[in-house]
């Protein structure tokens, strides 16, 4: 054998070493890459993990084994790049008509153990045949590679959510990325904002004013996606919404055997003094119905920033707090924490008294394609339609 044939079988062993020594590797890799791709990520890894200095360990043996000549030097500088890796190239997204089971094993024997709905997000952790190995959640198991796309960032983007949780008492939304800029509205702490841009240290979100600036200084941003469902926290689910159901229709029986009881004393109750020339009919009934014309008698009342009175001024979340809180519905104020309340229902299934959240603003939905909504200082409580005039994040339904 000669010196060159040496060389050559060295190279390939050392390959091979590094291409074992790490399993992770070998999975990913299986899933996204070549083995040109597969090399080249196992040795970053062996970088990453050497530490500084210490990138001769793969690189130099490599080098020994091919000389010491200017090609060789060209090699080890190309094998020495560092691999980037997009956040989206382990992301599968369902694409599926409705869902698609997680199973325990890589066959459909397998024992369900959750579900992967439309548009859902999982974490591929290798393959096992024409099925991939997931992570989504709390669920871990195996689904048909069919039923998924892996790695195609625009994908993730569209189904995904950008959003800013803001960390401050009171976040101040301004028109451009300036502190001089014009004051667009505030958010309370809490609140999370939908995200349409980010640049050097500013982030673009969407309020009921328009799109305006925040400082990057007070907000956290994350992409959130809909993941799996595990059976048991689809069965722990559904058990709770039945019993907020059933709570509900008992709060509004409940509030409307009061009423009836207590006779005419009551109608005057929401009065304040900023509206004392109008009278107000108390809720009657205890449906999404019956919701909605309540909430009706008070368009054209004021917008309070952090107020819960329906005569004197309240904010969005203030506003719907207190109209489902004269049907004996407790709810938090809060928008983003409202999206959280009762049960979930398509947007295109709408129906008077539901409630209709979007990026730092919530109404309530009162019937032919509109909400009312306590909308701004300048504007107060009024109507809008269409109902999606804003992109709708989530539409939960009490009643």
């Amino acid at each position: 054998m000669n010196r060159n044939s040496i060389r050559r079988a060295t190279t390939c062993c050392l390959t091979a070493a590094v291409v074992l020594s790490g399993s992770s590797f070998v999975t990913h890799a299986a899933v996204n890459a070549g083995a040109g791709s597969l090399i080249s990520a196992a040795q970053n890894e062996v970088q990453v993990e050497s530490g500084t200095g210490s990138t001769a360990g793969v690189s130099g043996m490599i080098a020994k084994s091919l000389g010491e000549g200017s090609d060789s030097s060209a090699q080890v500088a190309q094998n020495k790049k560092a691999v980037v890796k997009s956040e989206y190239d382990d992301i599968a997204i369902a694409q599926v008509d409705n869902y698609v089971n997680v199973r325990s094993t890589a066959g459909e024997d397998g024992e369900v153990l959750g579900k992967l709905y439309n548009d859902s997000a999982c974490t591929v952790l290798g393959t096992e045949g024409d099925w991939y190995k997931i992570h989504s959640g709390d669920v871990e198991g195996y689904i048909k590679a069919e039923f998924l796309v892996l790695g195609d960032a625009e994908l993730a983007k569209s189904v995904g959510r950008r959003v800013a949780d803001v960390k401050t008492e009171s976040l101040n939304v301004r028109s451009d990325a300036s502190t001089d800029a014009e004051l667009l509205g505030q958010v309370p702490e809490g609140e999370e904002l939908t995200v349409v841009e980010e640049k050097d240290g500013w982030v673009k979100v969407s309020i009921e004013e328009g799109e305006g600036w925040v400082s990057s200084d007070f907000v956290d941003c994350s992409t959130h996606y809909i993941v799996a469902e595990s059976k048991e926290a689809e069965e722990a689910r559904l058990k709770k919404e039945e019993e907020e159901r059933l709570a509900a229709e008992e709060a509004a029986r409940r509030a409307s055997a009061s009423r009836s009881s207590s006779g005419s004393s009551s109608s005057s109750s929401s009065s304040g003094s900023a509206a004392s020339n109008r009278s107000y009919a108390p809720p009657s009934g205890g449906n999404g119905q019956a919701v909605a014309n309540y909430a009706c008698q008070f368009v054209g009342n004021p917008y309070v920033y952090g107020g819960t009175s329906l005569t004197n001024g309240a904010d969005c979340s203030g506003f719907v707090m207190s109209v489902y809180a004269a049907f004996g519905v407790g709810l938090p104020h809060s928008s983003s924490a409202l999206a959280g309340v009762g049960y979930g229902v398509d947007p295109g299934a709408m129906q008077p008294g539901d409630i209709v959240c979007y990026s730092g603003h919530v109404g309530i939905y009162v019937g032919n394609n509109t909400i009312v909504h306590a909308s701004t200082e300048a504007t107060g409580i009024k109507y809008t339609s269409p109902a999606n005039y804003r992109a709708i994040v989530a539409v939960r339904r009490i009643f």
